[in-house]
């Protein structure tokens, strides 16, 4: 970095900031000068001098002088002078310290004038971040990559990796619509890139090895590293299409010889908003008011919430020991989780262990790593083949709060109407369990024959196992509606993994000039199978579905049972080079060649993924030495080529199906038809990204960020089109057709408006915005039947579509009637497909009458993270909301009719509608704009509050914390319904379905401890 003479710019800045700080510190008293008697101290001295920087000898006004232990202490003045009266000063140490310089400490020893140098502290731009393959300075990075540390996480037991993001990263929406403990978070970035594709979310690496979220556990995480844009994704080719996450777990660290971390955390939660539903005094309410029919009073008052939930208490532990030396060193990690849910019998523990053993040979020459992960989880089901049925949670919903969980006779109460079963029946007439065991073995061997050259040998073996289990009793409701008599279903799956990559870099530098070559060969390959089985009619409860072949229903015929098997594999070549000239001009390009088994049949398997990616850091330029108060001022501008390939196996050769059974000769003989047509012109779907980005930082990191616009292609997306047959032997045939474009803009401020050595606050501002539109979807020979086709659906009893895609524009809409009013008498009033104000009985009700109501896609996205730490306190608030985009409220469309008696009702339902009247009760359930509603929300989503006890006496204990925090703390909306954090990947985004598991608030005891 060039340095000035004069410092004129950065001398005026603080001395500005100086009058500031002088009238913060002393007027809130942050300095205690006031010293009482003189006669209470062993010694006294008025102590004076100048802090200076150590680069240039220009005074540093502002700068902290500090007794070491105290809270006594200055600033120094406009011109960098202080002065201090010292107690003891023969052992005395004074603690001097700037913003973006080095602290020093320095002996008093009976001086009376001591004068300071400090040295720039520029660790921001020598920060190592994760790229593929291996790191950069964050300096020389030409990319779009964001880098969350540990210490930035967010502090609470989270669901997964994903989670600790939620809301640190512009650009990355980090989503938790449910509070089922086995859910995890809704992961996306830079918007949707797909419509029948494989891949919806960003590729997750773990040390670079491909995993999940919920590979290693999120206590055992040192940093994640996101690549955002095409030109950092690029060199992972296919798997890097919708971004790469990249989670560094803990490792060794020289000094930390024989030491254990121990941390607890203890929690519980509570429903963060439930439906408010009519009560039993409601209903009876209504009965004298002539409403409700009496025959609704059941002569009970029950609160099927609290039937239903429990307050939950859920642990996490985990244990982490370091040991070895410099040559042979180890890391142990053992994490538990143990999670309980809101709803009964709704839990989720896992058990997660880690070991890596790293040895070096030959003066750090040739590199061992072994690394070993295993992971158990188990967790009750109350449904078959998910955690917790949610048809259970709509049932407590719409109960008749007059009946009672039981009768007189003490069976389960069962009101005899269709689709309305007892809750509770539900969940203690039913019984399972899944589990599954994890384990993955990664071994590394790393050569640097010399020091420019390093060769690396990556391998890996996964091995998943799931076996499930799930049964209900004679007393469930589907012996008493369905006649089953005791129901049961087993399962099992096994998915292994096999990866191995090969890689070789070379980096010189000479003078100015530094660049460095990768190149590498990477193979994988996942098989994949699975076997279930179901039953019924079973002759007693005793066993459930441990011995399912008791029952009847598989032996009559009546049963199913069924396996699957896959297997896939991915060859990849692929090189990179960098070049940096002078800390000045940056470089780096690279190219990725690959060819995927779900191309298998294709004229061409294989995909050319190339990027290339510029940096100018003009605070380097000589025009800009007078302007030092810049540390780095970095234009970006980079191009990438990612690709997605088919989800399903062998879509390139024409295939067939069994089908039907004929009759033949005596014997039942299954027949085979077309099942597919050929496509040997089926390929990857193609990202083809531009992005432009500035890099700053002021101050000396005192203000930093990036500000960055991006334009995503996808080209080739896959759709299935009608064709005629003949001449083709099926009538539809999947092929790469479709354009789509993702734009948006990403802001990132980071700020220490204050750092003292008693006081520090840090804050991040982050915005992100994303605009989709769905460009084509025909060419030549394949084509729409329509511009347009529909996605989601309402359920029963509506039964209609929810959503439009449209060529032209943007995924996300909601396609249904406009209201616009509401009759005297209560009935709808429209506006047509000609914008004309119709009446409720003569709207026509047609397709052609239905509008985009809404979009479920939020526009905007952003995000206030603070810290402030005060002497050993230290307080963490993390904010984040989501903009411009609408919900359907499935539970104001279903629960807010006025007609039906059968089911439970919100208290909304007789709110006056536009301040007129209530919904006639001869209106039926309809899908309409007056349940869309605005999505907006702004969420103090983690509250962290810790003490830090450093100076610990003994030598067992090096340090401790403890803190107390909540999550999903609280959210400013004006939407109506349980959370308006809801799903917005796929093509129906923004529904609040009714039947959602309710999101939570959860309150967290902590407590980490250092050996």
């Amino acid at each position: 970095m060039k340095k000035s003479s004069t410092k004129k710019s950065r001398m005026h800045f603080w001395k500005v900031i100086c009058v500031l700080m002088y009238g913060c510190m002393f007027t809130s008293g942050l300095f205690a000068t006031n010293r009482g008697s003189v006669e209470s101290y062993k010694a006294f001295m008025k102590v004076t001098g100048t802090v200076i920087s150590a680069s240039d000898g220009q005074p540093l006004p502002g700068a902290t002088v500090m007794i070491k232990g105290t809270t006594i202490g200055t600033v120094t003045d406009f011109d960098g002078n202080y002065e201090l009266d010292v107690d003891d000063p023969g052992s005395a140490v004074l603690m001097v310290s700037f913003v973006g310089f080095k602290t020093v400490e320095i002996p008093v020893n009976n001086r009376d004038v001591i004068n300071a140098k400090l040295e720039e502290d520029l660790a921001q731009l020598d920060e190592v971040v994760v790229v593929g393959y291996g790191t950069q300075r964050k300096a020389d990075v030409t990319s779009a990559v964001a880098s969350v540390k540990s210490e930035n996480f967010v502090q609470a037991p989270v669901k997964d990796a994903g989670q600790l993001l939620q809301g640190k990263v512009a650009g990355l929406s980090v989503a938790s619509p449910s509070g089922d403990p086995t859910q995890g978070v809704k992961i996306s970035l830079r918007g949707n890139t797909t419509i029948l594709g494989a891949n919806e979310a960003p590729l997750v690496l773990i040390d670079g090895i491909p995993g999940d979220l919920n590979t290693v556990a999120p206590e055992d995480i040192a940093s994640v590293d996101v690549l955002k844009d095409g030109s950092a994704a690029a060199i992972y080719g296919v798997r890097g299409s919708n971004g790469v996450v990249i989670i560094t777990t803990k490792g060794f660290k020289d000094g930390q010889v024989n030491t254990l971390d121990y941390s607890v955390q203890l929690s519980t939660q509570q429903i963060t908003r439930k439906p408010d539903m009519l009560t039993a005094e409601d209903y009876r309410r209504q009965i004298d008011e002539g409403i409700r029919a009496a025959s609704w009073d059941n002569g009970h008052s029950t609160d099927w919430f609290k039937e239903a939930t429990q307050t939950p208490f859920s642990q996490v532990h985990n244990l982490t020991f370091r040991g070895g030396s410099s040559e042979t060193n180890y890391l142990f990690n053992l994490n538990y989780r143990g999670f309980n849910g809101i709803m009964l019998k709704s839990d989720n523990e896992t058990f997660n262990g880690r070991v890596d053993v790293e040895h070096n040979m030959f003066d750090g020459k040739l590199k061992f790593n072994l690394g070993i992960i295993g992971r158990q989880n188990s967790y009750t089901t109350t449904g078959d083949g998910v955690s917790f049925d949610n048809w259970t949670y709509r049932q407590i919903t719409i109960q008749n709060p007059t009946s009672s969980p039981k009768d007189e006779n003490g069976n389960w109460f069962q009101e005899g109407i269709f689709d309305y079963d007892n809750p509770l029946a539900r969940i203690y007439e039913s019984d399972g369990r899944n589990k599954s065991q994890y384990t993955r073995y990664n071994g590394r061997v790393t050569f640097m024959p010399v020091e420019e050259v390093r060769l690396q040998a990556n391998m890996t073996y996964d091995k998943y196992n799931q076996s499930r289990g799930y049964a209900e009793t004679k007393q469930h409701i589907s012996t008493t509606r369905d006649g089953r008599n005791g129901y049961a279903s087993i399962g099992n799956q096994e998915n292994i993994y096999r990866f191995i990559e090969l890689t070789g870099e070379y980096r010189k530098s000479i003078g100015n000039h530094k660049l460095s070559v990768l190149g590498g060969y990477g193979y994988q390959e996942n098989e994949f199978f699975e076997s279930w089985m179901q039953n019924w009619d079973f002759p007693t409860d005793i066993f459930g579905y441990a011995n399912i072949e008791q029952g009847k229903a598989l032996a009559e015929g009546s049963a199913v049972q069924g396996s699957d098997r896959s297997e896939t594999n991915l060859i990849s070549f692929f090189g990179r080079g960098t070049y940096n000239y002078k800390d000045k001009y940056l470089l780096m390009a690279s190219i990725r060649y690959e060819a995927a088994s779900q191309l298998y049949g294709t004229e061409d398997p294989w995909g050319t993924f190339p990027a290339v990616s510029l940096g100018w850091r003009i605070n380097e330029e000589s025009f800009m030495k007078d302007m030092d108060f810049i540390d780095n001022l970095k234009i970006r501008a980079g191009y990438g080529v990612t690709g997605n390939q088919p989800e399903d196996l062998f879509l390139g050769p024409a295939t067939l199906d069994y089908a039907d059974y004929f009759y033949i000769n005596g014997d039942w003989i299954r027949s085979l038809s077309p099942n597919q047509n050929p496509n040997p012109y089926l390929r990857w779907e193609e990202k083809k990204e531009y992005n432009i980005g500035l890099d700053y930082s002021f101050f000396n990191g005192r203000i930093s960020g990036a500000v960055d616009y991006y334009n995503r292609k996808i080209d080739g997306l896959l759709y299935d089109y009608q064709v005629p047959s003949p001449p083709n032997i099926h009538t539809v045939t999947r092929a790469n057709v479709g354009i789509m474009e993702n734009k948006g803009l990403e802001l990132e401020i980071s700020a220490i408006p204050v750092k003292t050595t008693d006081f520090t606050w840090t804050t991040q501002l982050l915005f992100s915005t994303n605009s989709n539109k769905l460009v084509s979807l025909s060419n030549d020979l394949y084509q729409l039947e329509s511009n347009y086709f529909t996605a989601g659906s309402t359920g029963v009893p509506i039964q209609t579509h929810t959503h439009i895609v449209e060529i032209g524009k943007q995924l996300g809409d909601f396609h249904g009637y406009k209201v616009v009013d509401i009759s005297d008498d209560g009935y709808w009033i429209y506006e047509d497909g000609n914008g004309d104000r119709v009446g409720y009985d003569e709207f026509n009700r047609g397709f052609e009458d239905k509008k985009i109501i809404g979009n479920g896609i939020p526009k905007y996205h952003g995000g206030w993270n603070n810290t402030f730490r005060y002497k050993n306190w230290d307080l963490g608030i993390t904010m984040r909301g989501s903009f411009d985009f609408q919900i359907i409220n499935f539970q104001r469309m279903y629960y807010e009719n006025t007609g039906d008696d059968r089911y439970n009702r919100l208290r909304s339902a007789y709110d006056n509608i536009n301040g007129k009247t209530i919904l006639n009760k001869n209106v039926p359930l309809e899908f309409n704009s007056h349940y869309v509603e605005d999505g907006d929300f702004w969420k103090i989503d983690n509250i962290t509050l810790g003490y830090n006890f450093k100076d610990i006496a003994g030598d067992i204990v090096r340090s401790a914390r403890v803190y107390l925090s909540t999550l999903n703390t609280f959210v400013i909306t004006s939407y109506k319904g349980i959370d308006p954090e809801v799903d917005w990947s796929g093509l129906s985004p923004g529904i609040d379905n009714r039947d959602k598991y309710p999101t939570t608030r959860t309150f967290t005891l902590g407590i980490n401890v250092s050996f």
